[in-house]
């Protein structure tokens, strides 16, 4: 929105303005930043920008040459002694472009951001023209800090506590005791063999398993619409709230549940570890359990965690360590196999730590118990 009213306002005070860029750097953990393309009579084209450093093209590029200068560039392609020294240049000049200029946006924190701005008109950007563009860069920064700043508290959030516990968190629940009782799915996972595998191979090898292990689990979770809590060394703990309406139980346990299933092959299909031989049985445990669960601040003071605690995640917690003793990779609780309404079998009932009465367990169909 910035950016059309922007470049709208200049090309109707007479900026003969073709095309706009701007990149907007961020802390994502797979994207370099966002990029944002504006032209005439066109909305704002905005994608994320991949991490492209080591290619000859981005060393090459004028985005390198103005970040590494902080200093803005200029290439007036219709002279004919213009370097032609980028395949983005070249590719400017052959769509007909006849200016390029370079600014760089430059934060209050030092970092170096960019705007580019291009034309097609005769003979290029005037001086005056230029000057203009140049006098934009510091107030459109502020602007697009301000902007940026809480676009990187989005992906930090995101990235660390997940994508509602980051909403809820920049919505100012920060305090210790802001937290709220819901009823959702609990995903409790853990790694099988996963303290004898950190003994044996070096630690490297170690964490590159471990990130394929949740891989094979994260994209299934979230694509279903589940949110990942927290990573405990080879644990994973997430939750599938309830969505509104009476059948929300049964709609949360499918999505669990079809989550769970993929989650089960792409463990399966892992590669193994150069050298340590192939594993027998389930290579990783989930439990599947519907309760009430407390949802929010939890800690000491200025340290907190944003996670879910309570007896249905002590309950998951419990059946997780039975799948290993049964040698089953999935296992569920009787509250998640009567509000599914799916076609699980009954594994048995079981004295577990904590609970006063014996639960019953459940199971998949296509899993035979060992134990």
């Amino acid at each position: 929105e910035v950016l059309a009213e922007l470049c709208d306002g200049l090309a109707a005070g007479g900026m003969p303005l073709w095309r706009v860029a701007v990149l907007v750097r961020t802390l994502h953990p797979e994207m370099m930043g966002r990029r944002f393309v504006w032209q005439p009579g066109q909305p704002v084209e905005v994608r994320n920008a991949p991490y492209m450093m080591d290619t000859q093209e981005y060393r090459d590029s004028p985005v390198t040459q103005v970040l590494a200068s902080r200093a803005p560039l200029r290439r007036k392609l219709c002279d004919p002694a213009c370097p032609m020294d980028s395949q983005l240049v070249r590719d400017l000049r052959d769509q007909g472009a006849t200016d390029y200029v370079a600014t760089p946006l430059i934060f209050t924190n030092g970092d170096i951001h960019l705007a580019s701005w291009t034309t097609k008109a005769p003979g290029g950007f005037t001086d005056a023209q230029v000057s203009t563009l140049l006098a934009i860069a510091a107030p459109f920064a502020r602007v697009a800090e301000v902007r940026a700043l809480r676009r990187t508290a989005e992906n930090f959030l995101n990235t660390y506590v997940g994508r509602h516990a980051g909403e809820r968190i920049l919505a100012g629940q920060i305090r210790r005791g802001h937290s709220e009782s819901i009823e959702a799915v609990v995903w409790l996972s853990d790694m099988r063999g996963f303290t004898s595998l950190a003994d044996r191979v070096a630690p490297e090898a170690l964490i590159e398993q471990l990130n394929r292990y949740f891989d094979c689990q994260v994209p299934h979770i979230q694509e279903k619409g589940g949110e990942v809590l927290k990573f405990m060394g080879d644990g994973l703990l997430a939750i599938f709230a309830l969505p509104e309406g009476t059948d929300g139980p049964k709609r949360a346990c499918a999505s669990a549940l079809e989550a769970a299933l993929a989650a089960r092959a792409a463990v399966a299909a892992m590669p193994d570890i150069v050298g340590q031989g192939k594993r027998a049985g389930p290579r990783f445990g989930l439990a599947l359990h519907l309760g009430r669960v407390l949802y929010g601040n939890i800690g000491s003071g200025a340290r907190l965690d944003f996670t879910c605690i309570g007896p249905a995640v002590n309950l998951a917690a419990r059946i997780e360590k039975l799948t290993g003793k049964l040698g089953r990779a999935v296992l569920l609780s009787a509250e998640f196999a009567r509000a599914s309404g799916a076609a699980l079998v009954p594994v048995g009932q079981f004295e577990l730590a904590g609970f006063q009465e014996p639960q019953t367990v459940y199971g998949l169909a296509d899993e035979e118990t060992k134990a």
